[in-house]
């Protein structure tokens, strides 16, 4: 039946813990194995062809014993959109994770179905990027490191124009990185300058984890002549906090939606790198004046140690 429904299914898995032999009392044990993973799906079955996410934990129980010596006797799985408890640490997994009800699990699966609208194409090829969690709200990604360029803007027409003509021939990629600090407006000019980033090229797998060398054409022309406030900006690979948002990326939209994520990190033990409430960093997908649904985000980089993953 599956086949028949489905296509693409594919998983990523993200990490293996666990699995410690335990000795108490003149007994030995194996503490649990915890997987975490995100499996794809596409449901070829509809017209519109909807691709379906699920991302979790799953526990298996581990008796000594046997003809192998261990046997797996039990398998639990949970969703990360459904299954984590509010105000529990997000490293403690069997505190976090309990069941629910089947029927919200089913909600959760169709709610992905939905037809989606028409879309505003993408300005670009998109940034690569590894996704950890759908959340109940939210994403976690993990992005590659990049290098890009980066200039001030007033109005991000202006900066689309400014970017686009130094970036002419580089194939830069989508999306537009924005960043506006929380004592500024994001569309008047005052308080410390609002800064607009194109990420131009990225680490491959096997690549490390810093940034690639800039293009060399992006080497010799910022920083001087017309080019002058544009800058050739580094970003290592990170971990970021996503949340989407459909209306217009004014003020109250974004710093609304950065509160919302905020709120939603804190709810599933995640923590904020240090000091990333001074600002809201907001991308766009697509082209400023294009038709359809856009895509816009609220991204916030989450602290080493504040996360399992």
């Amino acid at each position: 039946m599956g086949k028949i429904l489905f296509e693409g299914a594919g998983i990523n898995l993200h990490s293996v813990t666990g699995g410690e032999i335990v000795s108490d009392n003149n007994t030995v044990r194996v503490d649990d194995i915890v997987t975490r993973w995100t499996l794809r799906l596409t449901a070829k079955v509809l017209p519109w062809s909807p691709e379906a996410v699920f991302s979790g934990v799953s526990v298996y129980k581990i008796k000594v014993g046997g003809k192998e010596g261990l046997s797996i006797v039990g398998q639990t799985d949970y969703w990360d959109s459904i299954n984590i408890q509010p105000d529990t640490s997000s490293t403690n997994v069997k505190e976090q994770y309990q069941t629910v009800p089947k029927n919200v699990a089913v909600s959760d699966f169709l709610s992905q179905l939905a037809p989606t609208g028409f879309l505003a194409p993408t300005a670009a090829p998109e940034l690569p990027y590894l996704l950890l969690r759908r959340g109940d709200g939210y994403e976690v990604r993990k992005y590659p490191g990049f290098v890009g360029i980066e200039t001030p803007y007033m109005r991000r027409d202006y900066g689309f124009g400014s970017l686009g003509a130094f970036s002419k021939g580089m194939d830069p990629l989508a999306p537009s990185i924005c960043k506006v600090y929380n004592d500024d407006n994001v569309d008047d000019g005052d308080g410390k300058e609002k800064m607009m980033m194109w990420p131009l090229k990225f680490a491959f797998p096997g690549e490390g984890t810093e940034a690639p060398p800039a293009p060399p054409a992006a080497l010799e022309k910022a920083g001087s002549g017309q080019w002058a406030s544009v800058n050739i900006m580094s970003q290592p690979e990170r971990i970021v906090a996503i949340r989407a948002f459909e209306d217009a990326a004014m003020g109250p939209v974004v710093r609304g939606t950065d509160r919302e994520l905020r709120a939603m990190l804190k709810r599933d033990g995640l923590e904020a790198e240090d000091g990333s409430d001074q600002f809201v960093v907001f991308t766009q997908y697509d082209a400023v004046h294009s038709m359809g649904k856009r895509r816009s985000e609220v991204w916030i980089d989450l602290k080493d140690g504040g996360h399992p993953f």
